[in-house]
């Protein structure tokens, strides 16, 4: 994957761009033609960045952030505001990071004495139907000694993940979700995306189970998707995995076959990828 694009999909842009913002706050101090240079630029890019990262800050924060830093623009032509205006936008920037580092922690997971998982999960999980490939939740219990319930299939999205998991008993109190990405790349509008997703959660949901998802990987500009996901991991008191965490295997050279699907090597970075997720909970391994 290209470096660039793994920088922005994996939301690390959000991160340069709000230092690029700072940057250019302090560098707005100075009195020098060329600092001032550096700062237009640095300003534009750091937007930029923030922009196409699609990191779901909730957008009352986004308006405030937006309404400072535009304060702090204008007040380039007016000297007596200029230095409270530069604090003031590296401040709510500042703000702006706390709000997301937490986002991009792997979460913890309680320990598990069935020693069982049920997976939820699309092609990404399921395979293309290559009986010889042997994908990540069979590798995971063949490796791990685990029961593994593999409820993942083909094309699935987070709708039809639903009616699956309505006809099934789930068997394990440890559930894994890699599910959506088939909605974000079809034509799932984000209101149908949050009312299935919520269904699907509500259906899970049980106060004996722990619900862990895979935060989606997002193109630019789907903002919204995002934020879906993780408001509603909050509703439903699911662990939600920091989209940097997929993507890092899918980024691999010889982890796909068309840089979506996995090959055999990239079901093998999963199965360790997903091991060092739930692995605590099976302490007894």
């Amino acid at each position: 994957m290209n470096p660039i694009v793994y920088h922005i999909v994996s939301g690390q842009a959000f991160f340069s761009g709000v230092v690029l913002i700072i940057l250019a706050a302090l560098l707005s101090l100075r009195e020098n033609r060329m600092a001032r240079r550096v700062m237009v630029l640095s300003v534009l890019l750091g937007m930029i960045l923030i922009a196409v990262s699609s990191t779901p800050l909730p957008w009352w924060f986004y308006s405030i952030a937006g309404v400072v830093t535009l304060v702090w623009v204008c007040s380039g032509f007016m000297k007596k505001w200029r230095r409270g205006a530069a604090y003031a936008v590296m401040g709510v920037w500042l703000v702006a990071l706390m709000l997301e580092v937490p986002y991009h922690l792997t979460p913890g997971v309680e320990p598990d004495a069935s020693r069982s998982l049920t997976v939820i999960g699309d092609s990404v999980t399921a395979g293309l139907g290559d009986e010889d490939t042997e994908t990540w939740p069979r590798i995971l219990q063949r490796k791990h000694g685990i029961a593994v319930q593999d409820l993942s299939h083909v094309g699935d999205t987070v709708a039809s993940a639903r009616k699956r998991v309505a006809a099934t008993e789930i068997k394990s109190p440890l559930v894994l979700l890699e599910i959506g990405g088939n909605d974000i790349l079809g034509s799932t509008t984000a209101a149908q995306f949050e009312t299935k997703l919520d269904a699907l959660l509500s259906e899970l949901a049980a106060p004996s189970r722990q619900l862990v998802m895979l935060e989606l990987p997002l193109p630019p500009f789907y903002h919204a998707y995002g934020r879906i996901q993780r408001d509603l991991a909050r509703k439903h008191n699911v662990a939600l995995v920091p989209k940097r965490v997929f993507l890092s295997i899918i980024a691999g050279g010889d982890a796909t076959l068309d840089s979506i699907h996995l090959s055999q090597a990239g079901h093998l970075d999963m199965t360790e990828v997903v091991w060092g997720i739930i692995g605590s909970a099976y302490s007894s391994d």
